[in-house]
C-alpha cells in the first residue's frame, strides 16, 4: 500500500522497494542454493527461477500499480485544480515507479535463461 500520491516519500519509495527486492532476491538464492541446491540437469526449471520469476512478477506488478495510481492522481482529484507542486510530485513519482518496476523485473530475467546455481 502507497501513501497519498500527492505526498513527497514517493519520490523514493519506489527505488527503496527495487533496493529491498534486489538484496531479497540475491540472498533468498544464495540461501536456496547453500541449503537446497536444485539439479544440475534441470537447467533453468528449476524451483528457484521458478519462484524468483513470480517474485519479480509480483514485485513488478505492484510498482506498475503504483505508478498508474500516481499518473491518474492529479486527474483524478476532487479539487478543479490540484497545486503545481502536487502534480510535479505525483508525476516525478509516477515516473519513478516505472523505473522500477523495469528494474525490477530485469532482476528476474536471468532466472529465465541462466540455471541458478553455477
Amino acid at each position: 500500500m502507497s501513501p497519498s500520491p500527492f505526498h513527497p516519500v514517493n519520490l523514493v519509495l519506489g527505488l527503496v522497494i527495487w533496493a529491498l527486492w534486489f538484496v531479497l532476491l540475491y540472498g533468498g538464492l544464495s540461501v536456496g542454493c547453500a541449503f537446497a541446491p536444485p539439479d544440475a540437469e534441470a537447467g533453468v526449471w528449476t524451483w528457484i527461477n521458478a519462484t524468483s520469476l513470480i517474485a519479480g512478477l509480483t514485485v513488478s506488478g505492484y510498482l506498475l500499480a503504483c505508478a498508474h495510481g500516481c499518473w491518474k492522481a492529479p486527474s483524478l482529484s476532487h479539487v478543479s485544480e490540484v497545486e503545481p507542486i502536487k502534480a510535479f510530485i505525483s508525476k516525478t513519482s509516477a515516473a519513478v515507479y516505472l523505473v522500477s518496476a523495469f528494474a525490477s523485473l530485469m532482476l528476474a530475467m536471468p532466472g529465465v535463461i541462466l540455471p541458478p546455481c553455477i
